[in-house]
């Protein structure tokens, strides 16, 4: 291993103390995690806050058997140690990187395949930003929904982490989209961020309204992050050929009946995946594709992360509170270090 000479042996980290609402949290001090033979060592600056965190808060999204307990899925800092099988990373190289855990934290580790580069032009908060959601939209929107170049996809959440990002992708490649939030201000910046309509779901039907925008045909793909309230409609919105695609059951996750003869009849393709469960391998590969296709787009400033708001790090308990609030636009960030 190849590490920095100022590494403490001691950090300020977040422990959840028990499942629960945000008071678990609580910042303790604890060990500077140890790199393996494929992972960095990373001097956290910054950390993003995202909905798994909230499930792993309560005990419902457990890390993996080999991962940190902590909570934090994406940083951005400096390396400061290296395994023996890194030669891509250096001590002192800017990095963010998709953590499988650890993020509340001063230091973090990762596998060297899933970290990247600071887009140019991008700051720590910035970068820390992008990897929950710039992995799961590629991966769904992209791979498992192979949104095409002139075809149309409805965004559930438009003012989400997620929904900020696919709106985003999604025009840059070439395809219309449409939204839905909570407000007419969040539609309102659903519009701003590049969507071709946005509909408030409190006052309007969306399936009626998509009904309306495409003429009947329905859209290409739906991009959802509600589940099961939304199924039967989500299913009414999609044109022949058309793919569902499931990120998120923020709402719940059991569809007591649908027509199947629907899914036959317009050829329709229910997909959707969840990022913890994929291995470094796959989770590799998704950063290859990125650093390719999308960190050029971010580094030209045609896309990027909303930056809501950013809280230090001894107060990711309100960072929670503000998550589960809904009120915000774009991400949580929790403030680490320099």
């Amino acid at each position: 291993m190849t590490a920095s000479a100022d590494i403490p042996t001691t950090m300020r980290q977040i422990v959840a103390t028990a499942p629960g609402g945000p008071d678990v949290l609580e910042i303790t001090t604890g060990p500077v995690p140890v790199p393996r033979a494929n992972e960095v060592l990373i001097r956290v600056a910054a950390a993003g806050v995202n909905r798994p965190d909230i499930l792993q808060r309560e005990g419902r999204y457990p890390p993996p058997a080999d991962a940190s307990p902590l909570i934090g899925l994406e940083v951005a800092g400096h390396v400061a140690a290296v395994g023996i099988e890194v030669p891509q990373w250096h001590v002192g190289d800017r990095v963010t990187a998709l953590t499988n855990g650890g993020g509340y934290a001063e230091y973090c580790v990762a596998p060297a395949s899933q970290c990247l580069p600071w887009p140019t032009g991008f700051d720590a908060l910035r970068a820390a930003a992008l990897p929950e959601t710039y992995f799961t939209v590629w991966a769904n929107l992209f791979v498992h929904g192979r949104l095409a170049r002139g075809e149309s996809v409805l965004v559930h959440g438009g003012t989400s982490g997620i929904g900020v990002t696919a709106i985003q992708l999604a025009r840059e490649f070439g395809a219309r989209v449409y939204a839905t939030a909570g407000s007419d201000a969040k539609c309102a910046a659903c519009v701003a961020l590049g969507a071709d309509a946005a509909i408030n779901y409190r006052s309007e039907d969306f399936a009626e309204r998509i009904a309306t925008l495409m003429g009947g045909s329905g859209v290409n793909i739906v991009l959802d992050i509600v589940g099961a309230p939304y199924f039967d409609r989500n299913l009414r919105c999609l044109a022949t050929d058309g793919r569902l695609v499931q990120v998120a059951t923020m709402h719940g996750a059991r569809v007591a009946e649908f027509d199947l003869t629907r899914v036959m009849q317009r050829r329709l393709v229910i997909t959707g995946s969840t990022m913890r469960p994929r291995s470094t391998v796959e989770k590799g590969a998704l950063a290859q594709a990125l650093r390719e296709q999308v960190w050029p787009v971010l580094g030209a400033g045609r896309c990027g992360p909303v930056v809501h708001a950013a809280f230090p790090l001894e107060q990711a308990a309100a960072a929670h509170r503000l998550m589960e609030s809904s009120t915000h636009v774009g991400k949580i960030m929790l403030e680490v270090g320099g």
